[in-house]
């Protein structure tokens, strides 16, 4: 009779047999929008830190996450996590750095690791050797988990290599369901994405990406709502009015501290107080530790210190939340990009606008330009409404056979804290 191990190795040779005869073509041969996931520059073994900035900052385009092209394909990735998990799963993997150049008995686990999840085909007459096709197997698997594609087995990355088979499973079932959602309504037209797990902004277009844009969504205590609702309105150079939540949590407990300093929040961030009736109320003779604070609304003016920067996207919903621009675009160089008070943060926000304008005449991407460059203050109803979802999906398939999963952001897939660790 067989022992266990060996049944257990049998097992997961057939597993990965059946990965790679699957119908669906597998992502080291993928051709489409997902083309750049086909690494062919080796990595010199040390982190580029600006290149790391400038992936996350500028993603490629892609295919539309709520596409209904992957219905299927997510069907097809569940079936074949199945099949892993039936087989046992994969080994987790120790806490050793990976990179090319490493040797010993972890980088053997990791290739066993990608040929599992589909990520590595090539084998190797030295399989304890990390080579260069072990490490386009890392950076596919990275792209593909919403993590930069450096090659290297960072402690990021490994803590999503070490996300169980069947944790990831169960997240496919949850993301199948939850596309099914919104596929009913996303074949034609345009709409706007904002995938809250993934912290990127779509513009599509007849079930192609026109524009993926690196976001800033809400802090994991002051999440971004999903929900679905129509763009209708631009702001150029908006004058921002303070929401209650960053008024009583940001603006009330800097009051306090710059008072006991003898400063003015109010005058250092030039922002204007208004009382009930709309009159303008002097800062210097607001007390801060008084009630008083919590009754005044508060606005800042069009300017270079304007959190919104030089444009809101409006939308009609019940949480006060819209889409703006910024004046520090630092945060979109992360990776983790939960930072807000709820609202998102676009990058690359003049290409968006650029984009919903074009049934408005003479609005061009010069013209955006200019608003931004002349601080002009202007409001534009858009002739047609487009769509715009904020959606929660953390694992889904595309259709060139591609499995993406994004860390659990808000813990709404309740399969643990792993999936949100790194």
């Amino acid at each position: 009779m067989l022992d266990q191990r060996f049944k257990s190795s049998l097992w997961r040779a057939v597993c990965v047999l059946a990965l790679f005869a699957a119908p669906v073509v597998m992502p080291a041969h993928a051709v489409g929008p997902n083309d750049w996931m086909s690494f062919n520059k080796p990595n010199t073994g040390a982190v580029d830190r600006n290149f790391i900035r400038r992936w996350e900052a500028n993603p490629p385009p892609g295919y539309p996450t709520l596409s209904p092209g992957n219905i299927a394909a997510t069907d097809a990735a569940i079936k074949r996590y199945e099949l892993i998990v039936k087989g046992g799963g994969w080994k987790e993997l120790p806490s050793d750095q990976l990179a090319m150049g490493s040797n010993g008995p972890a980088v053997e686990d990791l290739r066993d690791r990608l040929k599992l999840s589909g990520d590595l085909q090539d084998e190797s007459w030295m399989p304890q050797h990390f080579d260069y096709y072990l490490e386009k197997a890392v950076k596919r698997f990275q792209a593909s988990n919403g993590l930069a594609p450096t090659g290297i087995v960072d402690k990021r990355t490994r803590a999503a290599l070490n996300v169980s088979a069947e944790v990831r499973l169960r997240q496919l079932k949850l993301g199948l369901k939850r596309l099914k959602e919104y596929t009913r309504h996303t074949a034609k037209g345009r709409y706007v994405v904002v995938n809250i797990p993934a912290a990127q902004i779509e513009a599509i277009e007849n079930d192609r990406v026109v524009s993926r844009h690196a976001g800033v969504v809400g802090k994991t205590d002051r999440k971004t709502p999903l929900l679905t609702s129509s763009i209708h309105e631009l702001n150029f150079n908006p004058i921002w009015r303070l929401p209650p939540t960053v008024i009583s949590q940001d603006l009330i407990p800097k009051g306090r501290q710059m008072q006991r300093a003898g400063q003015s929040v109010l005058v250092k961030y030039g922002i204007d107080a208004y009382d009930g009736e709309g009159r303008k109320v002097d800062p210097e003779k607001i007390n801060w530790n008084s009630s008083r604070p919590h009754a005044l609304s508060y606005r800042q003016k069009p300017g270079e210190g304007n959190p919104m920067g030089f444009l809101k996207i409006n939308f009609h919903n019940g949480h006060s939340v819209y889409m703006h621009d910024t004046p520090s675009d630092s945060l979109f160089g992360r990776n983790f990009r939960a930072a807000s008070s709820g609202c998102v943060r676009v990058q690359n926000i003049e290409q968006l606008a650029t984009w919903l304008l074009a049934d408005q005449g003479s609005w061009d991407r010069s013209r955006v330009d200019e608003m931004k460059a002349k601080v002009k203050r202007e409001d534009v109803r858009l002739k047609k409404p487009v769509r715009l979802y904020f959606a929660y999906i953390t694992a889904w398939a595309t259709e060139d056979g591609v499995v993406q999963f994004r860390r659990d952001l808000y813990l709404k897939d309740g399969v643990g804290r792993d999936v949100a660790s790194y």
